[in-house]
């Protein structure tokens, strides 16, 4: 492996930890957060029921009732752990980038390749595969638009439809667009016929 070979190598292995990182400290933020703003919007719905009887009937109840057991569910995480993993991959993403930096600088190639292979192993015992529901797009917000991520663009080239926006909300943004177009088409065309 050559040096433009290792730099690319050191940049997708940066991109993949970075990422990692900031996913785990999404599902952290989510899983810390989530359970006390669902109760503060129950409670306050619940108190809106007391005299706003449309928030009384069964639909907002039982929709109340979903998101109660949502915060359950994200309740079963351990934060600590998603934290101390989150700091963990954070620091490995730190030594990636001065990795890629001393090879710029003309560090050995062979023993950066085998640094580089470490810290990549380093990075399959720690990460975490099971993340909460929405971390992705929270995750990809917290990479894009909080980190310093120039240094793996030199070689990445990151694009803004093709890598900055996850695939599941491309789904849904075409997914809005269509069903939006096919809403006015048939509003456009009721009005014709009246």
């Amino acid at each position: 492996m050559d040096k433009d070979q290792l730099l690319r190598s050191i940049a997708e292995t940066g991109y993949n930890v970075g990422f990692g990182a900031r996913k785990t400290f999404a599902t952290f933020d989510i899983v810390e957060k989530a359970p006390g703003w669902i109760g503060i919007g129950s409670f306050a719905a619940g108190i809106f029921a007391l005299f706003v009887e449309r928030l009384a009937d069964k639909v907002p109840s039982a929709i109340l009732l979903i998101v109660g057991v949502a915060a359950l569910y994200v309740g079963f995480y351990r934060s600590s752990e998603y934290e101390a993993t989150a700091k963990k991959l954070l620091g490995l993403h730190n030594q990636l980038r001065h990795l890629y930096r001393s090879v710029q600088s003309g560090a050995d190639v062979p023993s950066s390749q085998q640094k580089l292979s470490d810290m990549e192993n380093e990075y399959y015992a720690v990460t975490v595969s099971k993340q909460v529901f929405l971390s992705d797009w929270y995750a990809h917000y917290k990479f894009f638009a909080q980190s310093q991520i120039d240094w793996m663009d030199e070689q990445l080239h990151f694009r803004w439809w093709k890598d900055k926006i996850p695939l599941s909300a491309k789904v849904v943004i075409v997914g809005s667009v269509v069903a939006l177009v096919v809403w006015l088409l048939r509003v456009g065309l009721r009005t014709m016929v009246c």
